[in-house]
């Protein structure tokens, strides 16, 4: 269930000696970042103040993640498990959340949907940072009829490999289908997420 201001008495902190357990996630990636613990006053600073923040064990005190580096999680949402005594927040990081410099204190891999994701955030940075090295920027900068003219020329040549029995071939294809439509999408306003759900009602 979802955690406001309003139902923080739903929780049950007395059963886990007053901490809860934290799971942090990208909320674009889905990427778990950290695992930390809230009192029910961290909790409420976090609704209130919009970063995330914990009663570092430790210091004794809250402790805002991101206080020192500025590598703040911005929260987009809490959750309760089904024992209401651990929580899920879904959050976007600013910079690295791991004291080590990496995107996860787990590491920084991105698997499946979730990289999707993390390349959709680097083709939206080339757009709006652009540089003259960059294959994507030189997409954006020659426009709309361009980016979809080589969407359709990798869908052709993607049916053409489908047709063969190279799978590295029509894997390459796939990938370039799916690269030059997350530009197009980029181009055109639109979040992957948007497709997705679209597919999701349709599924329904």
């Amino acid at each position: 269930m979802e955690i406001t201001k309003e139902n923080i008495s739903v929780l049950d902190f007395d059963k886990v000696g007053g901490l809860l357990p934290v799971i942090v996630q990208n909320a674009t990636s889905n990427m778990v970042l950290m695992l930390g613990y809230m009192n029910e006053e961290a909790l409420t600073y976090t609704l209130d103040s919009g970063k995330v923040t914990f009663f570092s064990r430790s210091k004794k005190r809250l402790w805002t993640k991101g206080e020192t580096s500025e590598n703040y999680l911005y929260l987009v949402s809490v959750k309760a498990d089904c024992d209401r005594d651990a929580l899920l927040v879904l959050a976007n990081p600013e910079g690295p959340t791991c004291h080590t410099g990496d995107t996860s204190c787990f590491g920084n891999e991105n698997s499946g949907l979730g990289f999707l994701a993390q390349l959709g955030d680097v083709i939206a940075d080339r757009h709006q940072n652009p540089s003259d090295q960059s294959y994507t920027t030189s997409l954006f900068r020659k426009g709309i009829d361009k980016i979809a003219q080589k969407v359709g020329e990798e869908a052709v040549e993607l049916v053409i490999e489908a047709k063969n029995d190279k799978k590295d071939l029509f894997l390459g294809e796939a990938a370039d289908l799916i690269y030059h439509l997350m530009v197009l999408l980029e181009y055109k306003k639109i979040p992957l997420e948007e497709v997705i759900g679209l597919l999701r009602e349709r599924h329904r």
